[in-house]
């Protein structure tokens, strides 16, 4: 099961894709309910590819909010094209999601 949901719309000027990630984004500084500190475990790049052509890249770090929400718009697109967004973490885990332009 991904851990990405995808959404785009296709409008005259632009195509808006928006997406939600489902990852525990900790910090490192807080503590458990023990007084331990809770290891970092955050996402640090997010990509996105319209039929294999990167067309939006973003870093982030810890201050980013558990189960980030992103969106970005691209100038051109049309039905039939394919966005793939692929997510990178301090813990070299990932996991990608596809979606198709209808």
């Amino acid at each position: 099961m991904s851990t990405i949901k995808l959404k785009a719309r296709v409008k005259p000027q632009y195509v808006e894709v928006k997406g939600l990630i489902k990852h525990v984004m900790e910090t490192g500084v807080r503590r458990d309910d023990s007084g331990q500190l809770i290891p970092a475990h955050y996402i640090q790049e997010v990509k996105a590819y319209r039929n294999g052509e990167l067309v939006w890249h973003a870093y982030w770090g810890p201050s980013i909010s558990k189960d980030p929400y992103f969106s970005f718009r691209l100038r051109t697109g049309q039905a039939g094209d394919q966005i793939r967004v692929q997510w990178l973490d301090n813990r070299k885990q990932s996991d990608e999601a596809i979606l198709e332009l209808v």
